[in-house]
C-alpha cells in the first residue's frame, strides 16, 4: 500500500490562493487515512483500497475541463457545473473483482450523496443498478492517464465472512468519506486540522475521574443510601476487569449509576485498550445535566453531540468540540439516543461519518428501556454486530432492565441479545436495600378518578408530584391546581423547563411547599426528590420511574408512591399497550410490582404482544439483508428508521424571556447563521404537523425564513404552561398528546 505512484498532473482541489491539491495526492492521502480507520476494526486493506478509488472519476477529462477553469477564476472548483466523478471507482472495483467489487462501489457512488439503493425506486433516482449502467464513465477517467499503481489492486486478503455486509459496508463508507473531508480540509485549512488534536488521553481523564470521586465519597453524608451507592461504583470497577461483551447494570433509580457506569467505561476502557467512552442519554432534556457533570469532572475531554448544543456566538463555530461532533474523534461523547441509533442506519456522509470511531469504544446506554419497541429488532442486531465484530463494550443501564435476552416462547421467537452479564451479584436484594417508597394502588384500578377529584387530593399535599400521560392532561389538571403549582411539558421549550426544573430543586432544596404537574419527561434523569408521587396509570417501567423522583435520597423512612387511573386513555400504540399489561401486573396479589423480576415478564409480555414485525415496523431489517449478490436498500432504510417522526411535527421558534426574544431579533435581521439556529434550538417546541399549518394559515406563527417558523403574537407563550395554541384557535385534545 505504500510507495510513490507515477507522475500525473490531474487536480483535485485548487485553493482561492492558486495552491494546487494532485488528485494523486488525494487519493493516497485519503487511501492512509481510511486504511488506518477500518484498521481498528480489522479491515486495513479494504479500507486502503476504497479510499484509493473513491474518486477516479476525477481523472476524466471532464472533470479536470472545469477545476481548471474554475482556478482560471480564482475561485473552489467544485461548485461549478456537476461532473459525475464518483461512479467511475465502482466500476472499476466491479470490473476487478465482480460481485465483490459491489461492496466498494456502493462506497464510491455514495461519497458525496449518500449511500444508495441498488435498485430503483419508483423515480429511479440514485439506484446504484442504474448508475453502473453508464459504463462509459470508467472509459473517460481512464483517458485521463490513471496511474497503473492506482489501477491494479489485488483483492484484499481480509475476508468479511460471518459479518452483516450491509453494517460491514456502512462502517467502511465511515471511513472513506471522514478520510476523504480530512485529507481535503487539512489541503484547504491546516489551521482546522490541528485544532482537531489536542484532547487528553482516555486514561489521563481517568485519573481526574478517581480524584473526583474520592472528593465526593469523603464529603458524602454517611446514609444507607450513600453506602450502597460506594458498594454499586466498587462493584463496577471490580466487573470491568471481564471480558468484552454486553453487560447490564440493574440498579434502583437513585443507586448512583450515572457516576457508577461511567466508572466500568474507563477502567474496562483502561484493562482492554478501548479508545473512547461514548455515553447515550435517551432525551435531549436531560443530556445537558448529565454532560455538566463529566465536564466538572473532565474538563475539556467531553464532547457533547445532540440537536439543542449551544454555543456562545458565531466564534464557536470552530471551535474544537465543534469539529468532534463531526466524527467523534474524542476521547468521552456524550450523545442522544437519537443521533447515535440514527448514524448507525444512515446513509449521508455527514451523518456517516462518525461510525468508524464507534469502533473500539466503550457504549454505555442509559435508559435503555426507553429504546422503541417498533425498532427494537434492528437495534438489538446492530448492538450485536459491534459486539462480535467492533471490538464494542455494551453496558444497559437502567432501573428496569427491559427482556433483551433471546425467548423461543410458542407463537413467538425473540432473537434479543446473546451472553448479557449483569454486573451487580444480586439485583433484588439491592433493590430491597435500596427500596425508599411504598406504592399505593386503588381497590379498583379499572375505575377512573376525575380530575377534579384529583386535583383535590394534590391540593392537600404540600409536596408532591403528579405525573400524567399526555399534554392535555398535564394542563388540565394543572389549571384546577393552586395558584403557585408547576407545570411541566413539552410544550414548554428546553429553555423553559430548564428553568422551571432548576426552580423546583431550589424550593425542594429549602424544603418549601412544592406542587408539580408533569408529563412523562420528568421520568428519565432528572434528580427530583418529592416525599409523594402521584402516577397515572401506565407500564410498570413508567411507574419505576416515577417512584425513582419519590424519596431519592433516603431521607425519610418511607416515601408514597400513588397509581391512580385518570379519566383519559394513554395514546394509542405502545403506550396504551403497556398500561394495560400495567394494570393487570398492578392488581397481582402478594407481588411487590417495582421488584427487578417483575420487569422481565413485563417487557416480555410487551414485545410477545407487538410481534415480531411490529418490533421492526418499518422494514429495517428487510431492506438491509443482502443477498448473493449485494442488493441492499441502504438509501430507504436510512429514510425510515427515524425514532423521532420529524414529519409528523414541525418546530416553532418562542419567545420565551428576554434571551429568546433577543435571539429572535437577531435571526429575522441576521438571518439563519448556523450559531445561531444552534441557540435557538433552546426556544423550539414542536407541534403536530396539521396544527402547526392552522396555526400558519391563520398568521399565529410566521414564516421568517425558509422553513423556519416564529411564534407570532406573545399570548401564545405562556410563562408558567408554554405554547398554547388555542389562544389562538380552538384546538383538539388530540393535538397534544404526548
Amino acid at each position: 500500500m505504500e510507495g510513490q505512484f507515477l507522475s500525473n498532473n490531474a487536480l483535485a482541489h485548487v485553493s482561492e490562493d492558486g495552491r494546487i491539491h494532485t488528485l494523486n495526492d488525494h487519493l493516497m492521502g485519503t487511501a492512509e487515512r481510511a486504511a488506518r480507520f477500518a484498521a481498528v476494526f480489522g479491515f486495513q486493506s479494504w479500507g486502503w483500497l476504497a479510499g484509493l478509488w473513491h474518486d477516479l472519476g476525477k481523472y476524466g477529462p471532464p472533470f479536470q475541463k472545469k477545476i481548471r477553469a474554475a482556478a482560471g477564476e480564482g475561485a473552489h472548483l467544485e461548485s461549478k457545473a456537476r461532473v459525475n466523478h464518483s461512479t467511475a471507482g465502482g466500476l472499476h472495483a466491479i470490473e476487478q473483482f465482480d460481485i465483490a467489487g459491489r461492496l466498494l462501489a456502493y462506497i464510491a457512488a455514495g461519497h458525496h450523496a449518500g449511500l444508495p439503493d441498488w435498485a430503483a425506486d419508483k423515480t429511479g433516482k440514485a439506484a446504484l443498478s442504474q448508475r453502473l449502467l453508464e459504463k462509459d464513465l470508467l472509459d473517460v477517467a481512464l483517458s485521463g492517464g490513471v496511474p497503473e499503481e492506482i489501477l491494479n489492486q489485488p483483492l484484499p486478503q481480509e475476508k468479511p465472512f460471518g459479518l452483516d455486509p450491509a453494517f460491514w459496508v456502512r462502517m467502511l463508507f465511515s471511513c472513506v468519506v471522514d478520510a476523504d473531508f480530512l485529507d481535503t480540509e487539512e489541503f484547504f485549512d491546516r489551521e482546522k486540522t490541528s485544532r482537531r488534536s489536542g484532547y487528553a488521553s482516555l486514561q489521563g481523564l481517568s485519573s481526574h475521574f478517581i480524584s473526583y470521586m474520592s472528593a465526593k465519597q469523603a464529603a458524602a453524608r454517611k446514609t444507607p443510601v450513600n453506602q450502597v451507592r460506594t458498594e454499586i461504583l466498587e462493584r463496577c470497577i471490580q466487573k470491568s476487569k471481564d471480558t468484552p461483551g454486553i453487560f447490564s447494570l440493574t440498579v434502583p433509580t437513585g443507586g448512583g449509576k450515572t457516576l457508577a457506569s461511567m466508572a466500568f467505561a474507563l477502567h474496562h476502557a483502561a484493562t482492554h485498550g478501548h479508545r473512547r467512552v461514548i455515553y447515550v442519554i435517551p432525551y435531549t432534556s436531560i443530556i445537558e445535566q448529565t454532560a455538566d457533570q463529566f465536564r466538572q469532572i473532565f474538563k475539556e475531554g467531553v464532547v457533547e453531540h445532540h440537536s439543542n448544543l449551544d454555543a456562545s456566538g458565531p466564534e464557536d463555530e470552530t471551535a474544537r468540540s465543534r469539529l468532534a461532533c463531526e466524527n467523534w474523534d474524542a476521547p468521552i461523547i456524550v450523545t442522544t439516543s437519537v443521533q447515535f441509533f440514527e448514524s448507525l442506519f444512515a446513509a449521508r456522509p455527514s451523518r456517516c461519518r462518525k461510525l468508524h470511531n464507534i469502533s473500539g469504544s466503550v457504549v454505555v446506554l442509559d435508559e435503555v428501556q426507553l429504546l422503541p419497541p417498533e425498532y427494537l429488532r434492528p437495534i438489538l442486531q446492530a448492538l450485536d454486530e459491534l459486539r462480535k465484530h467492533y471490538n464494542i463494550t455494551i453496558l444497559l443501564c437502567t432501573a428496569t432492565q427491559p427482556a433483551f435476552s433471546p425467548n423461543n416462547q410458542p407463537g413467538f421467537h425473540f432473537q434479543g441479545l446473546e451472553g448479557i452479564v449483569e454486573i451487580m451479584e444480586d439485583p433484588t436484594s439491592l433493590y430491597e436495600r435500596l427500596k425508599r417508597v411504598e406504592v399505593k394502588v386503588p381497590a379498583n384500578l379499572y375505575k377512573s378518578q376525575t380530575w377534579e377529584d384529583l386535583a383535590e387530593e394534590l391540593s392537600s399535599i404540600p409536596s408532591v408530584l403528579c405525573v400524567v400521560n399526555r399534554r392535555d392532561d398535564c394542563r388540565t389538571l394543572w389549571s384546577l391546581m393552586p395558584e403557585a403549582t408547576f407545570h411541566l411539558s413539552a410544550l414548554m421549550c428546553g429553555a423553559h423547563r430548564s428553568h422551571c426544573i432548576a426552580e423546583i430543586k431550589a424550593r425542594l432544596a429549602d424544603s418549601l411547599p412544592t406542587r408539580v404537574v408533569s408529563t412523562q419527561l420528568v421520568e428519565a434523569g432528572v434528580d427530583l426528590d418529592f416525599p409523594v408521587v402521584y402516577r397515572a396509570l401506565a407500564g410498570l417501567d413508567s411507574i419505576a420511574q416515577a417512584a425513582g423522583r419519590c424519596n431519592r435520597e433516603g431521607l425519610l423512612k418511607c416515601g408514597e408512591v400513588v397509581v391512580f387511573t385518570p379519566p383519559s386513555q394513554p395514546p394509542v400504540g405502545v403506550l396504551r399497550q403497556a398500561a394495560g399489561i400495567g394494570a393487570q401486573m398492578l392488581t397481582e396479589p402478594g407481588t411487590d410490582p417495582l421488584a427487578p423480576k417483575r420487569f422481565n415478564e413485563f417487557f416480555r409480555q410487551l414485545y410477545w404482544l407487538q410481534g415480531n414485525d411490529r418490533l421492526d415496523s418499518k422494514n429495517i431489517l428487510k431492506d438491509l439483508k443482502s443477498d448473493k449478490d449485494f442488493c441492499i436498500s441502504f438509501r430507504t432504510a436510512a429514510a425510515n428508521f427515524r425514532l423521532i417522526n420529524d414529519k409528523a411535527q414541525t418546530p416553532v421558534l418562542v419567545s420565551y424571556g428576554e434571551e429568546g426574544m433577543k435571539l429572535i431579533e437577531q435571526l429575522k435581521h441576521q438571518g439563519p447563521e448556523r450559531w445561531l439556529l444552534r441557540k435557538l434550538q433552546r426556544y423550539v417546541v414542536n407541534l403536530p404537523k396539521h396544527l402547526h399549518s392552522r396555526l400558519h394559515a391563520e398568521g399565529a406563527i410566521q414564516e421568517v425564513h425558509a422553513g423556519i417558523f416564529i411564534q407570532g403574537h406573545s399570548p401564545l407563550y405562556d410563562n408558567k404552561l408554554g405554547f398554547c395554541p388555542d389562544r389562538s384557535i380552538i384546538y383538539e385534545p388530540d393535538d397534544l398528546i404526548g
